[in-house]
């Protein structure tokens, strides 16, 4: 397993012009004043990163898990937590060489505390209690979906408040960010995210024996496939028609797939775990009616936000964030949304909307300049797998109760 661990490592040795406030900057050549080192390990992902207070990012080391849990069929925490264990140290000094930046130069340490999966939280928070108190730096706890909120900040100048969306394997949240950590909760997920309804679609699809597919990971198998799929060939019922809030379900969703996959096993006459002909229409219509369950709910988010005077029509602004919003076709549905609907549209690169350590070291940053969560004792800090972002208005947005106009003409043009 430490071969194999070692063997993902990957550095980067200086971060992408797009990503640098200040062209001037050179990797390991300027001190800045305030510099701050971001741990991430909140999932299957060890990531270190040092960002300076321009939102430079001078140095940056991750290692990535998928390949081996690609193997297990899905994250076994266990094996995570091992990973992390056998990795965090190096990824950290990789990060600080790049970044020619010494612990004793760092102004602070920024660390994923929650929420994410115990034992790999838990790992990141020793070994960065460690080092803050060996080397007696503040210490800020991250609370891991804020600072994939704040990651567009890094890489576009926006001011607050705007919509955020943020969609991942772990969590679908629609927020109205007000400030560094004050966040409107407009609705979630009621039972799973979107990433793992994915993911397990395309295990029980068996995507990982599709010759295209066989080192993706679900989410992308089903977007890969559905490409060259036929939406139109199947046809799975929109969650939640019957309720006018911000919230999703996907569960729901996965349970009809999954009869839909059973019954064209019996038609076709082969056993689970082996692929489908029309696996490509199936991967095509299950991503089509998760993009549209997602820009449903979305909508109503826009229209509640402009109603309520929460975000101004002049200047609203649309953020979708997190490891789904890479996904093309989602992405696409989403950006025609805001634009039919005079809204900025903003996602960060890809590479940037997965788990990684600069967003951290960046919230970080947000963080001290705010003056917000900087803490110079490590005493009684604990790790949370489950944590809620900001402030729940949920049930204001279903007591409003908007109805949505239909989105045919906006899939027309996303199409």
């Amino acid at each position: 397993m430490n071969s194999i661990a070692k063997s993902l490592l990957k550095t980067v040795k200086c971060s992408p012009a797009g990503w640098l406030r200040s062209s001037s900057t050179h990797c390991g050549k300027r001190h800045l004043p305030k510099l701050v080192l971001g741990i991430e390990t909140s999932c299957d992902d060890t990531g270190a990163a040092v960002v300076d207070e321009a939102g430079n990012v001078l140095g940056e080391a991750l290692q990535c898990q998928r390949e081996v849990h690609l193997k297990t069929g899905g994250i076994i925490p266990l094996v995570a937590q091992q990973l992390h264990r056998e990795n965090i140290e190096q990824v950290v000094k990789e990060a600080l060489s790049v970044s020619g930046v010494s612990v004793n130069e760092l102004t602070a340490i920024a660390t994923t505390v929650k929420p994410g999966l115990a034992l790999s939280l838990e790992v990141g928070l020793d070994y960065s209690i460690k080092l803050v108190n060996k080397y007696q730096k503040p210490f800020i706890p991250i609370h891991h979906m804020e600072a994939h909120a704040l990651t567009i900040r890094l890489t576009n100048q926006v001011e607050f408040p705007f919509l955020v969306l943020l969609l991942s394997g772990g969590h679908c949240i629609l927020a109205v960010a007000q400030g560094v950590s004050d966040f409107l909760v407009l609705g979630q997920s009621i039972d799973i995210a979107p990433g793992d309804m994915l993911d397990k679609v395309a295990r029980r699809l068996s995507l990982i024996k599709h010759p295209e597919c066989h080192s993706m990971a679900g989410g992308k198998a089903i977007e890969h496939l559905a490409q060259t799929g036929n939406r139109q060939q199947y046809t799975f019922r929109l969650p939640m028609q019957q309720y006018r809030n911000c919230d999703f379900s996907f569960s729901g969703l996965q349970n009809l797939i999954n009869k839909t996959i059973i019954q064209k096993e019996k038609e076709e006459g082969i056993q689970e775990g082996e692929l489908l002909s029309c696996v490509k229409d199936i991967a095509a219509a299950v991503q089509h009616v998760v993009a549209i369950h997602i820009i449903q709910r979305t909508y109503r988010a826009m229209l509640f936000c402009i109603k309520n005077g929460i975000l101004s029509p002049k200047h609203a602004t649309l953020v979708v964030s997190g490891g789904v919003a890479s996904n093309q076709y989602i992405r696409k549905g989403l950006q025609t949304l805001a634009n039919a609907n005079n809204f900025a549209f903003l996602s960060p690169p890809p590479r940037l909307c997965t788990d990684n350590g600069v967003m951290i070291a960046w919230n970080g940053i947000e963080r001290l300049r705010a003056g917000l969560g900087v803490l110079n004792s490590t005493e009684g800090i604990r790790y949370e797998p489950k944590a809620p972002l900001g402030t729940d208005i949920s049930n204001q947005v279903e007591e409003d109760s908007i109805k949505v106009p239909k989105l045919r003409k906006i899939l027309q043009l996303a199409s």
